[in-house]
């Protein structure tokens, strides 16, 4: 007897060809991966934090299925900013249909839009930049450095947050990592709000830009951890969007292979991509899997999953395909 939940039950009866077919292909492959003592790396590029998608990713990471994360600054921001200003959060369902003299007026209103929800400047990006500042310069002045998503964890550990928390800390995918401790590599980390909240900082005199660790020491660092990880069955990939916090993270292989003439690592064992972008000229986040074979990434025989569709819509049921919902 299947201990599948109603969700799971759905997507198996009914998802049955073209894009659904591979959404429930991909998650077997993704539960395989992990049956067979796999470790798997999620990558989350646009703004899958304000899509909210903690309510699913964060109890993936509290039951062992994701074991290390790969974003951009925005998704590591975000996904906080929603937990301590949720209820500021304004919805604009007609969206498509506003004249630019009303995106100025939200700008005036100090709404900042994506796509159909706008985040709530005061309450969500100062509110985090008054607390970071703080743990950045009691790291700053007595000489230490730290990875940006380590300054998030000091301050969601400090427990200084609890106090403007707007949404179930269960529902928050940046709670659930910091108390794993869970690794996360965010390249480009200053293209983010708090990320050039920090600059300015820098450019005023305030802090040392050597602070905050580097985006080529997220790949040192990576580079360290992917041989001590990828025996046995090695680890996966699994790619929400396309980008820098998928490019990035992917490359740790070829690099290792080819500039540190590691010539015994192993390819990524598992990928698959959710994506939007059609298959185009040039573009990483249209490239199919395949295209990856010739930049030393993935093996031939390397599972491999293309989802053509809305990240906000697959990736929830995949997960819950793979929590047992």
């Amino acid at each position: 007897m299947s201990t599948k939940g109603p969700i799971s039950q759905f997507i198996e009866k009914n998802y049955l060809h073209f894009n659904a077919a591979a959404l429930v292909d991909a998650a077997k492959g993704y539960e395989t991966h992990l049956l067979e003592g796999g470790k798997m790396m999620v990558t989350l590029a646009g703004a899958m934090s304000t899509a909210e998608l903690g309510k699913s990713l964060a109890e993936m990471i509290r039951q062992d299925k994701v074991h290390i994360i790969s974003c951009t600054g925005a998704n590591l921001e975000e996904d906080i900013m929603n937990l301590v200003a949720h209820n500021s959060y304004k919805r604009v369902p007609n969206y498509r249909d506003l004249s630019p003299q009303e995106e100025w007026d939200l700008l005036e209103n100090h709404y900042n839009r994506v796509t159909d929800t706008c985040i709530p400047e005061e309450e969500a990006f100062r509110r985090l930049q008054s607390h970071l500042y703080d743990i950045w310069n009691k790291a700053d002045k007595s000489g230490e450095r730290y990875f940006p998503h380590e300054f998030m964890y000091q301050m969601l550990n400090s427990g200084v947050l609890e106090q403007y928390y707007e949404i179930d800390p269960k529902d928050s995918w940046m709670i659930a990592a910091a108390e794993k401790n869970l690794p996360i590599v965010v390249p480009g980390w200053e293209d983010s709000t708090m990320g050039n909240i920090f600059a300015s900082y820098c450019i005023k005199g305030e802090f040392k830009a050597t602070t905050m660790k580097s985006g080529i020491e997220y790949m040192m660092w990576l580079a360290d951890w992917y041989p001590k990880n990828s025996s046995g069955k090695g680890v996966g990939f699994f790619q929400i969007g396309g980008g820098i916090a998928g490019d990035f993270p992917i490359c740790v292989v070829p690099m290792l292979y080819q500039d540190m003439e590691m010539h015994n690592i192993p390819f990524w064992s598992y990928f698959c991509q959710i994506s939007d972008s059609t298959t185009s000229y040039g573009s990483y986040s249209g490239a199919v899997p395949n295209e990856k074979i010739t930049w030393g990434k993935l093996d031939i025989d390397t599972p491999k999953f293309i989802i053509e569709s809305d990240a906000t819509i697959v990736a929830p049921l995949i997960f819950a395909y793979l929590l047992d919902q």
